[in-house]
């Protein structure tokens, strides 16, 4: 089993790759696999917009997407919001690939301060979109610290982020348990797509 962490910060080994690489740690303890990608760096422009560069970035990483069996997102904290940079990041990537469809998955963000609540609040929507379980941990998926110095300082983030490696570590054992007895993933229906407007 392997999981893939994505950090979208333009800080390729800062807090939030810092607060990744405590739960790529806690997977490996489990024997699980994982790769931490660094995008918040990339010049990815929003959907809607036309780039080349954005597209064809995102479409290297979506033919990825299907070699993984779980998921983490993290971001800083800009503003109470994830990087934008991060944003367009997802918005193009969940637009254009379904290999996250029922694959588990975390968000997590990294803070100074303020605003995390809010940040991770915006990150969980995207698995939700696809039926992804949700990995959590004994608190918010939150880590704080202005340096990834601070970061190993806050002893509740370290713990959290390590509970969450625990937990998705389980969740990836357990799927691929009930897989070996013949329990499979629910049929999803085609979507219904109700307009308010006509």
């Amino acid at each position: 089993m392997k999981v893939l962490l994505f950090n979208g910060s333009p800080r390729e080994h800062g807090c939030t790759f810092t607060a990744l690489k405590i739960i790529a740690d806690e997977l490996k303890k489990d024997d699980i696999e994982s790769d931490i990608i660094c995008v918040g760096k990339e010049n990815i422009c929003g959907v809607g917009t036309d780039s080349d560069v954005s597209s064809s970035f995102v479409a290297s990483i979506s033919k990825k997407i299907k070699n993984y069996d779980g998921f983490v997102f993290g971001s800083p904290v800009y503003y109470a919001s994830p990087n934008g940079t991060f944003i367009s990041f997802l918005d193009r990537l969940f637009a254009s690939c379904s290999d996250f469809i029922q694959k588990p998955a975390a968000c997590i963000v990294s803070c100074r301060r303020g605003g995390a609540t809010s940040c991770v609040d915006v990150l969980n929507k995207y698995p939700q979109f696809y039926s992804m379980p949700l990995v959590s941990s004994n608190y918010w998926n939150m880590i704080h610290g202005n340096s990834p110095e601070e970061v190993m300082k806050d002893e509740e983030g370290v713990q959290t982020m390590q509970v969450l490696g625990k937990n998705m570590a389980w969740l990836l054992k357990s799927i691929q348990a009930g897989k070996n007895i013949g329990i499979t993933p629910p049929t999803l229906p085609q979507k219904i797509k109700t307009n308010y407007i006509k």
